[in-house]
């Protein structure tokens, strides 16, 4: 398969991940402020950083076809993921050390379950297209935009769980708990990003 065609095939993923991520961030966010929930906001603003790759990937490959542009083009996208990966650690990290040390209880959020759930499912399969497309080309930024697809899949899962303790169970340090399990995967994704290699 050439590379132009790759390369249109990567575009369709990054337009469905803006599409996607808009929607689900809009939610999440909404659900996620009035339910009180830290997880719920870092979920959704994760969801936001994502719209960002998918926009700087689409950038990325528009300049596919000039080897030094597409280069150039790795290199600034990688920077841009990772620096929003490691503001997005420290304003969830931040907010939840705050909702324990004050003891503040979330709401129920059957929206934010719902969307988590969802998200576990359409995650994983968005993730593996990336890959693949990533690995076809030998697109480092490709890769590491699938990689944070694939580490939305894990948010999910900590979202889900903080969520549904904190529903079911009463624990309100379920949601900041679930949001500090969040921050160092966060954080590692963003440095990742800021030193990797822009080549394959």
């Amino acid at each position: 398969m050439n590379r132009a065609v790759l390369a249109q095939r990567g575009r369709r993923l990054e337009y469905f991940t803006i599409g996607w991520n808009s929607l689900e961030g809009l939610v999440a966010i909404g659900a996620g402020l009035l339910a009180g929930s830290i997880s719920l906001v870092g979920f959704g603003a994760d969801s936001f950083i994502e719209v960002t790759s998918g926009a700087a990937l689409l950038w990325r490959m528009s300049g596919d076809a000039d080897h030094r542009q597409r280069e150039y083009r790795e290199r600034i996208t990688l920077r841009i993921v990772g620096a929003c990966f490691v503001a997005l650690a420290g304003y969830v990290g931040y907010e939840a050390v705050q909702d324990l040390a004050r003891h503040t209880a979330s709401e129920t959020s059957r929206i934010g379950m719902a969307l988590a759930g969802v998200s576990l499912v359409v995650m994983p399969l968005l993730s593996r297209a990336k890959r693949k497309i990533g690995r076809a080309m030998g697109s480092a930024a490709m890769h590491a935009d699938a990689k944070q697809t694939e580490f939305c899949t894990y948010l999910s899962a900590i979202l889900l769980g903080g969520l549904a303790l904190n529903a079911l169970l009463g624990w309100w340090w379920a949601d900041p708990v679930a949001a500090l399990a969040m921050t160092p995967i966060i954080l590692k994704e963003g440095i990742d990003a800021l030193q990797g290699d822009p080549c394959c």
